[in-house]
């Protein structure tokens, strides 16, 4: 399970109350009340964060805030709060997955680069998917079975068609050739 952390930020008695009961929770609590602080605040150290910040302070992050205003609240609707939050933001972070220099939104089906998008087919998110959580080139015959379900022994062109078809989509919007390699053995992500 990916680790989540729960950032007070400049709210010391909500952090005090969520403090005691701490160990109801699936995220790590911390108490911050520096700007400064926050600037080092990472999903590589931090995991699935949310910053829980009062609307006064929300100018202080770009992104991962939640404004708690109109207080008091329930203790038990704020964490559903941050709950819901937590939640949001981990399915999102699934969707939008970071390749090279793009980005690729599998609910929007698009991959973006320096502000252009193009639409992509499901068969084509399909294909940057399997080659992008291969570490080595993907043979035709492997590509074609996992990726499409066919057995190893069907003549076809379907793979080279379609990774034609995609090359071109990607170089003709993002002037970009070298985004899936031909290699010896196949094909992989550069």
């Amino acid at each position: 399970m990916t680790k989540q952390s729960l950032i007070i930020f400049n709210l010391p008695a909500l952090f005090d109350i969520l403090n005691e009961i701490k160990e109801n929770f699936n995220f790590d609590l911390y108490n911050f009340n520096k700007k400064k602080d926050l600037d080092q605040i990472n999903e590589s150290s931090h995991g699935n964060f949310l910053i829980v910040a009062s609307s006064g302070n929300k100018d202080n992050f770009l992104k991962n805030v939640l404004v708690i205003d109109n207080l008091p609240l329930k203790v038990n609707e704020i964490v559903e709060k941050i709950n819901i939050n937590l939640l949001k933001k981990k399915f999102n972070n699934q969707l939008e997955i970071k390749i090279n220099d793009f980005e690729l939104d599998i609910n929007s089906r698009t991959i973006s680069n320096n502000g252009k998008k193009l639409k992509l087919t499901e068969r084509e998110i399909e294909i940057i998917l399997y080659l992008n959580n291969s570490k080595e080139s993907q043979s035709i015959d492997k590509l074609q079975k996992e990726v499409w379900g066919h057995n190893n022994d069907l003549e076809t062109h379907t793979v080279e068609t379609h990774i034609y078809r995609l090359r071109k989509k990607i170089s003709e919007n993002f002037e970009n050739n070298d985004f899936i390699i031909s290699t010896k053995n196949g094909y992989k992500l550069s």
